[in-house]
């Protein structure tokens, strides 16, 4: 072996020394475990407007599973609109059409609900502009030709209306259509389930920024395709004998949990030409010290080959970069993960709450 050969072995090994080793912590990204109940939406509504022009604010509402993320995607618009939790399982934001936009009445808007690596989906069952109020002459036609559906009966189960009490309704019409409900002072709408031909049921929780008295109008919507039928509900929304207000339900809050687990990730970074040239010409000289004639050119191209690819991972290596997630179990039940590019001030047992996609302490 002569004496270039060894300087070149000896500025390997220093390179190959000086590189950082992968961390004993290092993990892959979280995964999470598939036991955890799929998220549901309960009810998917839009504030209907006059016109879909730059300026017009499109206010969404969602209940569902809480401590989920609620994204909207509206064809034709510029970017989708993250929903925020503001009570227990109420999800709400508001798009603001821009100039760049091309959104039409009819869109099929979507919302997905993810908790954990589960999602629900729903898509928006109305136009994004109100239509126009159909004449008595009309509903008449309509219900002579058999179109439009029909409310048979519309019932509550009266409760205290206080935050955290159930309202239970029950819904007798045409089987197959979809069936939802509107209670003023509340928002959105709430979806009935068919649990029977023609039977729908439904239960609505009050939420602590809801302003429902017993005479709120409550209003059931069947509809079926393009055709609908309305019911006012005809009796008290507040049990007999009780006070509206009395007491208050102690609120959620949706988003504080417990960091469960901190993760190191290791993103290896990506290897270029200076690896693969130290290490060729490394790894030919070795191969040329091996043989004579032929095998010893063989020996040689083997070497460069098979040193360029070590020293493309060796680089690597030294480029590798690393971030942490915060592994938050939340009160509900869910989880969410929080990435940090350093290492987060938090530890296994401390007590948070997430904002604006980071995390706060929560003593």
């Amino acid at each position: 072996m002569n004496a270039a050969t060894k300087m070149l072995l000896a500025l390997f090994a220093l390179f190959v020394f000086f590189s950082p080793a992968l961390p004993p912590d290092a993990a892959h990204a979280q995964q999470y475990p598939a036991s955890y109940a799929a998220p549901t939406i309960g009810g998917f509504d839009v504030a209907q407007v006059r016109r879909l022009v730059a300026g017009t604010e499109l206010n969404f509402t969602l209940y569902g599973t809480p401590g989920g993320i609620a994204i909207i995607s509206i064809p034709g618009a510029t970017s989708r609109l993250l929903l925020e939790e503001v009570d227990t399982g109420l999800y709400q934001g508001t798009y603001t059409i821009k100039t760049r936009d091309k959104i039409a009445a009819n869109a099929r808007v979507t919302v997905n609900l993810r908790l954990g690596n589960q999602v629900a989906s729903m898509v928006l069952d109305e136009p994004l502009i109100a239509p126009a109020a159909k004449t008595a002459a009309q509903r008449k036609a309509e219900a002579a030709a058999g179109a439009a559906p029909r409310i048979d009966r519309f019932d509550v189960v009266p409760n205290q209306l206080v935050s955290g009490s159930d309202l239970h309704f029950t819904l007798h019409g045409t089987p197959g259509a979809r069936a939802s409900v509107r209670i003023a002072g509340a928002q959105g709408r709430i979806f009935l389930e068919e649990t029977r031909s023609g039977i729908y049921e439904g239960i609505y929780t009050i939420k602590t920024v809801d302003r429902i008295t017993p005479d709120s109008r409550t209003t059931a919507i069947l509809r079926a395709g393009d055709h609908r039928a309305r019911a006012v509900l005809g009796k008290s929304l507040l049990a007999s004998g009780a006070q509206p207000g009395t007491r208050r339900v102690a609120r959620s809050c949706a988003n504080c949990g417990v960091v469960e687990a901190v993760n190191v990730i290791e993103v290896k970074g990506d290897g270029g030409y200076l690896g693969m040239i130290a290490g060729g010409v490394i790894g030919g000289l070795l191969g040329h010290q091996i043989g004579g004639g032929r095998g010893q050119t063989a020996a040689t191209v083997v070497g460069a080959a098979g040193g360029a690819v070590a020293g493309r991972e060796v680089e690597k290596r030294a480029k590798a970069t690393k971030h942490y997630e915060v592994i938050v179990r939340l009160e509900s039940g869910g989880t969410q993960v929080v990435s940090y590019p350093a290492v987060p001030g938090f530890k296994v047992g401390d007590k948070v709450r997430v904002e604006n996609g980071t995390l706060v302490g929560n003593p």
